[in-house]
C-alpha cells in the first residue's frame, strides 16, 4: 500500500471555511466520481479546526502556521500508478488538478508518495 499526503493551503481570496465547505461539497464528490479509474482505495480529508488548541501546541514548539486541511489517498502500489496512464485516466487527473486550482494554492501546498508505519493502533 502506498499512500499519498497533500498538505493544502487555501488561495488567499478564500476564507478557511469557503475552502474547506468547497473541498468537502464539491472537491470531495469529483474524486469519489474518478476513484475507481485512478486506482484510489481509499480518500480521507482532515480539515483543520479547533484554533484555540492549534495555537496554544503550535507555541509550545515554535510550530508555523497550519494548513487548511490535508488529503490522505491510499493506492494498491506504485506499479498500478505508474501503469495507469489511459486515455481515461489522463482525463481524470487532468479533471481534478484543474479543480484542485480553484481552492487551493497548489505553490504552498506540498504533497509526496510514502509508506505508512502503524505505531500505536
Amino acid at each position: 500500500m502506498i499512500k499519498l499526503s497533500f498538505c493544502l493551503r487555501r488561495l488567499p481570496h478564500l476564507s478557511r471555511e469557503d475552502f474547506q465547505t468547497y473541498w468537502r461539497e464539491q472537491h470531495a464528490p469529483l474524486v469519489a466520481k474518478h476513484a475507481k479509474t485512478l486506482g484510489i482505495l481509499r480518500y480521507v480529508q482532515v480539515h483543520t479546526g479547533h484554533d484555540a488548541l492549534n495555537a496554544g501546541i503550535a507555541a509550545s514548539r515554535g510550530a508555523p502556521e497550519a494548513y487548511d486541511g490535508v488529503a490522505e489517498l491510499w493506492f494498491e502500489s506504485e506499479e498500478p500508478m505508474a501503469a495507469n496512464t489511459s486515455e481515461v485516466a489522463v482525463k481524470a487527473g487532468a479533471e481534478l488538478l484543474a479543480d484542485e486550482k480553484k481552492f487551493i494554492d497548489l505553490a504552498k501546498s506540498p504533497l509526496w508518495f510514502g509508506d505508512e508505519h502503524v505505531v500505536v493502533g
